[in-house]
């Protein structure tokens, strides 16, 4: 008779050692899911995961013959009977594994059978992203409750320019572009630029004075305070940006950038915010209040260096992962190429976008989006995809919880 608390309710380094035991196992269907798995578990899981490339029924038939992993993260793609396959995984493991399953079924019955009844720790449907991984399966590798306040309120992407000119401020304003008007979900693009108001400029939106005074008292900021300031440029978009006097100082309230982004997050789905990295304590603070960092950089010796030394900044406490990398203006003629890039910054760049000056450069004259041409759109479409990744169906607190063990050689465990 198993105990109350079962191995995998301790942390790894107190667990007791098993050699026989590996740590993760996973087995999945194709390559490009293993790809995204290892890198979005690279910081939850540092000695890394065993990989099998097959089927749930070929997962089954190898678990059969060897020990059960603490950590078992299975592909039900393409499996015409997905929950009679778990059924059966659950007769040949060892009943306090803990099982992550990743799928094609967009369904809310299927992920409350798979969690509730079967006992599946979390379920991904496809097409997942590292963030996505790295968000929900990291901290049950990790045996940390995920926060709550990563379930509730909009979600905040920062981009940041590795170095001035990049491209970071028209990444941005199309980036909220695409979120509220092509995804139509409530979107506010913050310009932390107060003295430009560039992304107000190529969205040809207006700049006003609210968000410095949300920034020096921040005591007014509240929903009508948010709905007062921010520019429409579409019915679910908005822009919040300033254009204030070069030869006057702003007063910043070191409570104000809290403030202002909870607000915007029970207004908004998404709150896209334009940070250059200046070292000034509001961009500081920018930056470790959003969930996905980004970070733009061109095709140069200069942008690939400060891209690792902002690389090396701490996570903030909403942040699961390492910041995006968008290689911008990509195999610009008299510029590294793209595998140059890479190559010096060890690591694969997540999104580039060609090098495409005119269209841009037309686009920003009109105080029109660039993601209104097709390759431009396609990086955009593409930085969505992964910054801005929803969660999964069903993911709330709610309906992550499971009903109370229903004995333990059927039902995997889930710790509450």
């Amino acid at each position: 008779m198993p105990s109350d608390v079962s191995i995998a309710d301790v942390p790894p380094e107190q667990a007791p050692a098993r050699p026989d035991r590996q740590d993760i196992v996973a087995f999945v269907a194709d390559a490009e899911t293993e790809s995204i798995l290892r890198d979005g578990l690279s910081d939850a899981a540092p000695r890394g995961i065993e990989f099998h490339r097959t089927s749930a029924r070929g997962a089954i038939e190898i678990l059969e013959k060897t020990a059960t992993p603490r950590i078992l993260i299975v592909d039900v793609s393409g499996e015409a009977r997905p929950l009679t396959a778990l059924e059966l995984l659950s007769d040949v493991v060892e009943p306090d594994v803990h099982v992550l399953l990743i799928g094609e079924f967009n369904d809310v019955n299927f992920y409350r059978h798979a969690t509730r009844i079967l006992g599946v720790r979390e379920y991904l449907f496809k097409p997942i992203t590292r963030d996505m991984v790295a968000r929900h399966f990291g901290p049950i590798i990790l045996n940390r409750a995920r926060r709550p306040e990563t379930l509730q309120g909009g979600r905040v992407v920062t981009i940041t320019g590795v170095r001035g000119g990049v491209g970071a401020s028209t990444i941005a304003a199309n980036l909220a572009w695409h979120l509220g008007k092509r995804a139509n979900r409530h979107t506010v693009l913050v310009d932390a630029d107060l003295y430009r108001g560039s992304c107000a400029l190529l969205l040809n939106a207006k700049a006003g004075p609210g968000l410095r005074t949300a920034l020096e008292t921040p005591q007014r900021i509240d929903e009508l305070f948010i709905e007062r300031s921010a520019q429409p440029v579409a019915e679910r978009m908005h822009v919040l940006a300033g254009e204030e006097s070069l030869s006057e100082t702003i007063n910043y309230d070191a409570s104000a950038a809290r403030k202002l982004i909870e607000t915007l997050r029970r207004r908004y789905n998404f709150i896209v915010v334009d940070v250059p990295f200046t070292g000034l304590q509001l961009h500081r603070d920018l930056l470790m209040l959003g969930h996905q960092r980004v970070l733009v950089l061109e095709p140069s010796l200069l942008a690939v260096r400060d891209t690792l030394r902002l690389l090396a900044l701490p996570n903030g406490p909403l942040q699961v992962h390492r910041g995006m990398i968008v290689l911008n203006r990509a195999n610009r003629s008299g510029e590294l190429t793209q595998h140059q890039v890479e190559d010096a910054l060890k690591m694969k760049v997540d999104i580039a976008i060609p090098d495409l000056p005119r269209v841009v450069g037309n686009a920003a004259n009109m105080g029109e989006p660039a993601a209104l041409h097709g390759r431009f759109n396609k990086g955009i479409v593409a930085l969505a995809a992964q910054a801005a990744a929803s969660f999964p169906a069903d993911s709330s607190p709610e309906g992550a919880r499971s009903p109370a063990r229903q004995g333990w050689r059927r039902v995997w465990p889930f710790v509450r």
